[in-house]
């Protein structure tokens, strides 16, 4: 059942913020600024915090209010009408929480190169770690945010502890009366410089927003997310000045840290400690790199489910994994992203060979020696910082509007001052914007020009709950009271097995709903039987006309059924829509459906194809069926491929249930296909009571199993064909021939299609080049079979 549970608790939402704050702005930033501004480095982190915290608490009142993922993106969609705003918004989030993670990743990268890969693999190009934490990143958290938290948690505690050793060092080395003395006399006047530190260490604070951007994963989120928000700033504030203290102590000189860009503080801590201190600092690092990526991930993931949920971005950035209930396709991109960004900023930024003097007097008052990927950086530290700070500047204007627009809304947090204060976050957010790398702002302007005109040009889509609407609720049938308006999922328990059927002509509901219950009581207990009617609404057309003819045919199912007398537990309801694949689809997710039941396709070929493609649970097509018929008989063909071996342990349930089984082997003349291997398919059924296997040549596999299927009489069960994607046909050319042949001998059949995931895609290509190449293994090892049937 896939559905959405809420994991996160306070210790770790505070982790998350803490984790995304205290990663590359503190191991990379703090020996730039101390390089360049002294002590006044503590100036500009606590600026920064300051501009943070303004944006912070707006977050925090939109948070007690709205408890979901998607952060800035969330609160501007539901406060602002304008669906051009909301997508900037939602895209430039994106494009900064992956741009965030790329600059993190990359930093990372700079250290591994620097202290930790052997020279025996310094000869890899620079961003090959920093791509490798990216995918295995991705890999975590689609597997669960569960999993992912509790990661967070362990990886933020240890580098909190490496960053207390740090300052602890430098105050056993200096003495904290000297260490004081020191800091207060190295203050630098430049208030250019220290503006523009405060601009770069800037994307250092934002993890404010990723507790916001995952407020639907966080428990009590109302009241969590504010005090994890405050907790985590105050936090970070508190140990950037610690460490810059320790920094401006350092017995390296400042020229050195400049040279040694964003590996300083690991040349640093050598000089307090000794070698020690350098592996526990660079460990640090490591840690706090990969702890800010994974909150990263995990919030520009919740901003992509919630675009596609809102059709500003492709649908199934929306859909959950069924096994793992993570917006997969959001993770995937975010993914994606961080790589090409991470390839970019270091491939294209940098210029060629060695280390290059680069005069920084535009944005940095020092000239230093960086290494290659350090222009790299800090252009990519420009554009993640432009697509976060214009975001958060809408978020902050959006906070007046909604006080005026909603003045009696639920408010568990209210930011002080409001307009005055939000106000001034903007103004603040604007001031740090024309102080960023020019290059950053240019490309992140650019890459944002070009999405904002694709979405232009697309349109978008319509939301998930504009697509179809429930005109009858759920009414209970037999076996249970009415009760209208009320979902039957929440009034059964979890472990009931669900089948959703879907029904286009009322007149076929009773027979469908008493397969369906016998199917679904092979899977033990007592099964519910969800019948859906979808009237399809055309274009142009408004859904009132279609409201009347729902319920009708609703009305009609329920009459049918009341007189079949069907002795099973179901509810039957009525949407109306303009797409009926992605309301069955939908509803198969939102109720948790372990299985979809539903008529093998005679006109409306693209539904079936939709609902094969992107259901979260296996598929039957059946055809053929009518109030006599026989399912004490079963027969299935030997089969191959990844459908038909899904298809097996409901076979082998059937047997046990008492149904004689037969398993066809089709051996087919000339070159009409190839022969199928049984030995699988007698394998997967072995706990049945009998099996009968049939060996037979025939024209084509689909005469040969028709014709057996018939003269065995009862039903034939066969598993969708992983050809189509090549064909472009629904199932392929056995299942529809089969259907063909079948009708003119009046033999039901089932079609089974399994639920995909990700190597649903790559199988459907793969396996046509298996099944071709085993075949003509096999067919140069022997000759066809003779005609026969082994009892």
């Amino acid at each position: 059942m896939v559905e959405h549970t809420r994991t996160l608790d306070f210790k770790i939402a505070f982790a998350m913020g803490l984790g995304t704050m205290i990663a590359a702005g503190i191991f990379s930033l703090s020996g730039t600024a101390v390089a360049a501004i002294g002590s006044s480095a503590v100036l500009a982190f606590v600026i920064a915090a300051l501009v943070a915290g303004i944006t912070a608490a707006s977050y925090s009142e939109f948070a007690s209010i709205y408890s979901e993922n998607g952060g800035g993106y969330l609160f501007s969609s539901r406060t602002f009408e304008h669906d051009t705003l909301t997508y900037a918004v939602g895209v430039m989030l994106f494009l900064g929480y992956t741009g965030t993670t790329a600059f993190y990743l990359a930093t990372m990268d700079e250290w591994f190169f620097r202290f930790i890969l052997p020279e025996s693999l310094q000869f890899l190009p620079h961003g090959t770690t920093g791509v490798l934490g990216a995918v295995l990143l991705g890999m975590l958290n689609a597997r669960g945010t569960e999993e992912s938290g509790t990661f967070q948690l362990f990886v933020t505690g240890a580098k909190v502890a490496v960053l207390v050793a740090f300052v602890g060092g430098a105050f056993a080395y200096r003495g904290p009366t000297t260490a004081f003395g020191t800091f207060a006399g190295r203050f630098s006047p430049d208030a250019v410089g220290i503006v523009t530190i405060a601009a770069l260490a800037f994307i250092t604070f934002f993890g404010f927003s990723a507790i916001a951007a995952s407020a639907g994963e966080i428990i009590e989120p109302r009241r969590t997310v504010p005090l994890a928000i405050a907790a985590s700033i105050v936090t970070v504030t508190v140990l950037y000045a610690l460490v810059i203290v320790a920094m401006v102590n350092s017995p390296v000189p400042a020229s050195v840290i400049a040279e040694e860009g964003e590996t300083a503080m690991g040349r640093v801590a050598a000089g307090f400690i000794g070698p020690a201190g350098r592996s526990l600092i660079v460990a640090g690092a490591v840690f706090s790199m990969v702890s800010a990526s994974n909150a990263s991930i995990l919030a520009a993931s919740g901003i992509g489910s919630l675009m596609g949920r809102l059709g500003q971005a492709p649908r199934p950035f929306s859909r959950l994994h069924p096994r793992f209930n993570t917006p997969f396709w959001s993770i995937v991109t975010a993914t994606a992203t961080i790589v090409a960004l991470i390839a970019v900023f270091i491939g294209v930024f940098p210029a060629e060979g060695g280390t290059v003097p680069i005069d920084l007097s535009v944005s940095l008052p020092v000239v230093g020696f960086l290494t290659l990927t350090e222009l790299g950086l800090t252009t990519l530290t420009g554009f993640a910082t432009l697509n976060l700070l214009l975001p958060l500047s809408v978020v902050n204007v959006a906070l007046i509007y909604s006080r005026r627009r909603y003045p009696d809304i639920t408010r568990g947090f209210r930011v002080p001052g409001v307009p005055y204060l939000p106000a001034l976050g903007v103004v603040a957010n604007v001031a740090l914007i024309y102080n960023l790398p020019i290059k950053g702002v240019v490309t992140g302007l650019a890459l944002f020009a070009v999405l904002l005109l694709a979405y232009l040009v697309w349109g978008g889509a319509p939301e998930v709950e504009e697509l179809f609407e429930r005109v009858v609720p759920p009414t209970r049938g037999a076996g249970g009271a009415t009760g209208e308006g009320e979902r039957a999922a929440e009034t059964e328990s979890e472990d009931r097995f669900r089948i959703l059927v879907a029904v286009a002509r009322p007149d076929r509901a009773p027979r469908y709903v008493r397969l369906a219950a016998m199917l679904g009581r092979l899977q033990h207990g007592e099964p519910l039987v969800e019948v859906i009617n979808v009237t399809q609404i055309p274009e142009q057309t408004p859904s009132e006309a279609a409201e009347d003819t729902a319920a009708d045919r609703v009305e009609r199912i329920q009459q049918l059924l009341a007189a079949d007398e069907i002795a099973a537990d179901y509810t039957v309801e009525g949407h109306i829509c303009r797409d009926v694949a992605f309301d069955i689809v939908q509803t198969a997710r939102d109720d948790g459906a372990d299985l979809i039941l539903m008529g093998y396709p005679e006109e409306h070929t693209r539904v079936a194809e939709t609902v094969e493609f992107t259901a979260p649970c296996g598929v039957l097509f059946a055809s053929g069926f009518t109030d006599m018929t026989d399912v004490n008989v079963v027969n299935v063909g030997a089969g191959g491929g990844p459908h038909h071996m899904d298809l097996l342990p409901l076979v082998e349930r059937m047997g046990q249930d008492g149904a004689e089984l037969h398993v066809i082997n089709v051996t087919p003349e000339g070159n009409q296909g190839r022969p199928e291997n049984t030995e699988n398919t007698i394998a997967e059924l072995s706990d049945a009571p009998s099996v009968q296997v049939h060996h037979l040549t025939s024209v084509s596999i689909a005469e040969g199993l028709v014709d057996q299927a018939t003269e065995n009489g009862g039903i034939l069960v066969i598993g969708a064909t992983r050809t189509r994607r090549l064909r472009r046909w629904v199932f392929g050319s056995t299942p529809d021939n089969v259907i063909d042949l079948a009708n003119r001998e009046g033999l039901p059949v089932l079609v089974y299609a399994s639920s995909r995931g990700v190597q649903g895609p790559i199988e459907d290509y793969v396996y046509p080049l298996y099944r071709y190449l085993t075949g003509r293994r096999r067919s140069r090892a022997s000759e066809p079979a003779p005609r026969e049937t082994n009892q």
